[in-house]
């Protein structure tokens, strides 16, 4: 896990929980690889990847996935409206999926992961997607928002 408290693919074990620590926070934490392609790339080597992608994708921008442990998708939403998204297709957090800002989307799910034999815990995902510039100035906001510490 990394300082920031995200789990990246190399560190998700099979069941999804932490196999390792180190790394980046650029993979899944379930399972997932990592995706650093544009849309652009993505249309280019399969017409399905877009409709099945995890947010709609302007061409040249670029996606990126975190995924953090101890917050839940109502949280992460509320967090993503007060960094200038609005929520698409309800007004509840508790039930967003996709929140859009200015030069930006973000798909949110959430599951229950396996932390240790008998602690399941929620990890929520979320998949950016944006300018390269736009993301680079809300990804650093949304890792503090979203980072809890252990204990």
């Amino acid at each position: 896990m990394s300082d920031d408290g995200s789990t990246t693919a190399e560190e998700a074990g099979s069941d999804g929980t932490a196999a390792a620590e180190g790394g980046e926070d650029h993979g899944t934490a379930a399972g997932g690889g990592e995706d650093h392609g544009t849309a652009a790339e993505e249309a280019d080597g399969d017409a399905s990847a877009e409709s099945s992608g995890p947010s709609p994708a302007e061409e040249g921008w670029e996606r990126e996935t975190v995924a953090y442990r101890g917050i839940s998708r109502r949280l992460a939403a509320h967090y993503l409206r007060n960094l200038g998204g609005e929520l698409v297709g309800t007004d509840d957090p508790a039930e967003a999926t996709r929140v859009d800002g200015d030069g930006w989307r973000v798909t949110l799910s959430a599951e229950k992961v396996t932390a240790a034999a008998a602690i399941k815990l929620t990890e929520v995902t979320a998949e950016f997607a944006g300018d390269p510039d736009v993301l680079a100035e809300l990804l650093p906001k949304y890792r503090q928002k979203a980072m809890r510490a252990g204990g």
